[in-house]
């Protein structure tokens, strides 16, 4: 399995209600995109200060890494992606991307 980890540094004029908006879209894609196992999200809770100014993050769990592939390029994770990528500050630059295998 691979999991995808994703962290993001909302914008502070993002409502919530469109944060929920964003994650609710991209919870759909497991409906979607074939491979798609799980999508898990929400911000950021950690005490420890270490966040780097990340409010948010999500995971998405693939069966592999083929399926992650095809999800990149899908036109529903474009335009979800999209809809993150312009609530995010400074665009990509406040995204942060790690993928690994789960054994």
């Amino acid at each position: 399995m691979l999991r995808h980890i994703v962290f993001a540094h909302l914008r502070p004029d993002v409502s919530a209600d469109e944060i929920s908006g964003i994650f609710a879209e991209l919870a759909a894609l497991q409906q979607v995109i074939p491979g798609l196992l799980a999508l898990s999200a929400g911000p950021n809770e950690s005490p420890e200060g270490l966040s780097r100014d990340y409010t948010h993050a999500f995971t998405v769990d693939f069966t592999d890494a083929a399926a992650r592939d095809a999800y990149l390029v899908h036109p529903a994770h474009q335009a979800a992606g999209a809809r993150l990528v312009s609530a995010v500050k400074d665009g990509t630059a406040g995204l942060a991307v790690v993928d690994f295998t789960v054994d």
